[in-house]
């Protein structure tokens, strides 16, 4: 986490200027929607969306343009250069105050890039009002709320009946959690909804990927569209012609709108399927142990032998690279022992510090002379070194991934760190059959389709996302099968071979011969696995 106090001005305000031929392109797309009333820029900045007004429109035949800016500077200089313009009226206030006073007032279009600015960064009394905004639109504040998000739903509730807003936003608004409520609200309350996505990073100074959004009230048929750009240039050189798909005001991410009409309905006839459950149905899944300072904790074998800590540490698989196989057995723990991996992990008993170890004491000491000790985890236990809720797992899931997430059956009592989610099957649940189940395209598809991609191309997939994955049921596959699928399937694995290799080999011996599935389903559900995972290595 940043400090406030390690932060950059800029950051704190969270003002990252809008490129100019992003508001232009904005502008030109919304303008033919606007079917006049007042205008609104809740956060200004320097104007460029003004600028883009004038170059797109005569301003002297448009209604009243309220501009609000926060920064002093920015308003003295909009309002020296908009001085000829009656009908531009610039306020140097918070957006915030200016909703409390001014909600009631809706306007036609409101169009703008809102800051982006974390909960713990703002003011109590800025926090107070993001709260109540969002309270009184019947979402649930919490800590993890941007002020952006708290703009959107403002601006939207002051829209006129036909009005159009065009928000810069974060890419977050297709997928995280904590913007769920928001996209629900968004469904109930805009007729159409469009969201421009770009493959590559459209601020110069930032990394933060970002959409466009236009949203248009009405009382028609409700619609959403993914429209997806390399770049701004592809955006400026191509039309808007996507069609929108029916609009569903459910707590679902977006990132289902990637994939066509057609493509969504196998998602929901797969998930009405008996022949298929959820993970979640299978096993208890959980985070993988945070120790606090993984560094400190995660030990080779040579700090193992130099401290004495053999008689503390369980075996470990800490990162992605441990796990070249479908099962973790004693020989893949020992290969990576001799690799020099941190492949131990150190679990210090309860028994009183006094009768440790001449060696465990003095790695102790070692950690607070170095202040490994000082970690917000490590500092707020009764013993720093004392890792809490360690227990050996059935099963592993990658957490961050890049081609895909690994699943993998544990075999030699290993433990992992928060880089994988353990897994518990449920009694009576055999689990080579579960981790069996995943590798095929339908599973993969939805792990794309439940999971969370970020810039750099990595596909985060958290616990309760692991768990909403749709499995089939291969209960009544024989056990020779199982085993001689198992065995093929984890050879490709271990020799890094091409993973489509494995779908091919489980679509049809499992899915196709015992489920009855057709060729086509598992074609389809391939090419939105596909689909989902080129956009996303698109963008790393």
């Amino acid at each position: 986490m940043i400090l406030k106090e390690d932060s950059t001005e800029q950051k704190l305000r969270g003002a990252y200027y809008t490129p100019t031929r992003l508001a232009q392109y904005i502008v030109h797309l919304v303008k033919d929607h606007y079917a006049g009333g007042g205008i609104l820029e809740p956060s200004c900045g320097d104007g460029v969306f003004i600028d883009a007004l004038e170059s797109e429109c005569d301003l002297k035949k448009l209604d009243s343009i309220t501009a609000v800016e926060i920064e002093k500077v920015e308003t003295a200089k909009l309002k020296k250069r908009y001085k000829s313009s009656s009908n531009i009226k610039v306020l140097n206030k918070d957006f915030f105050d200016f909703y409390k006073k001014e909600n009631s007032t809706k306007y036609g279009l409101i169009v703008g890039n809102p800051p982006y600015i974390r909960y713990q960064y703002l003011e109590n009394k800025q926090r107070e009002l993001l709260s109540g905004i969002i309270t009184e639109h019947g979402m649930k504040p919490n800590k993890l709320i941007n002020t952006w998000v708290a703009f959107t739903v403002a601006c939207v509730h002051m829209l006129s009946d036909e009005g159009t807003i065009a928000f810069v936003i974060p890419a977050e608004i297709l997928q995280v959690a904590y913007a769920e409520e928001l996209r629900v609200y968004l469904a109930k309350t805009l007729e159409k909804i469009t969201v421009v996505t770009f493959e590559q990073l459209v601020f110069d100074d930032i990394e933060q990927e970002v959409v466009v959004l236009i949203g248009k009230k009405g009382k028609g048929t409700k619609g959403i569209r993914i429209v997806q750009r390399a770049d701004l240039n592809d955006l400026l050189n191509k039309d808007i012609d996507e069609d929108y798909q029916p609009m569903q005001d459910v707590h679902e991410k977006w990132t289902k709108y990637f994939t066509s009409i057609s493509e969504n309905k196998l998602v929901s006839d797969i998930k009405q399927d008996d022949r298929f459950w959820k993970l979640s149905d299978a096993a208890v899944i959980n985070v993988g142990i945070t120790t606090g300072n993984n560094k400190y904790f995660s030990v080779t074998q040579d700090t193992v032998g130099q401290y004495g800590l053999a008689n503390v540490c369980r075996p470990l698989i800490g990162r992605s690279s441990h796990a070249n196989s479908l099962f973790f057995e004693e020989k893949d723990w020992q290969e990576n022992v001799d690799s020099k991996k941190a492949a131990y992990l150190i679990d210090f008993p309860d028994i009183p510090l006094s009768e440790y170890d001449e060696g465990h004491r003095e790695y102790i000491k070692k950690g607070e002379d170095e202040k490994e000790n000082e970690g917000y985890k490590c500092r707020i236990r009764d013993r720093w070194y004392r890792i809490p809720s360690i227990w050996v797992p059935d099963a592993f899931f990658l957490r961050r991934n890049n081609i895909y997430p690994k699943f993998v059956i544990n075999k030699c009592n290993a433990v992992s760190t928060d880089t994988m989610h353990r897994l518990k099957f449920n009694k009576g649940v055999d689990g080579k059959r579960v981790v069996l189940s995943y590798y095929n395209s339908i599973s993969f598809a939805f792990t794309e389709l439940c999971g969370r991609s970020y810039g750099g191309g990595v596909l985060e997939i958290l616990p309760g996302e692991v768990g909403e994955i749709m499995v089939p049921k291969l209960d009544h596959v024989p056990d020779d099968v199982i085993d001689d699928v198992l065995s093929e399937i984890d050879q490709i694995i271990r020799e890094d071979d091409d993973i489509e290799k494995v779908l091919d080999i489980v679509d049809k011996t499992i899915l196709e011969n015992y489920l009855n599935i057709s060729s086509q389903t598992c074609i389809s559900a391939r090419k939105i696995w596909k689909k989902l995972q080129a956009r996303r290595l698109g963008r790393g």
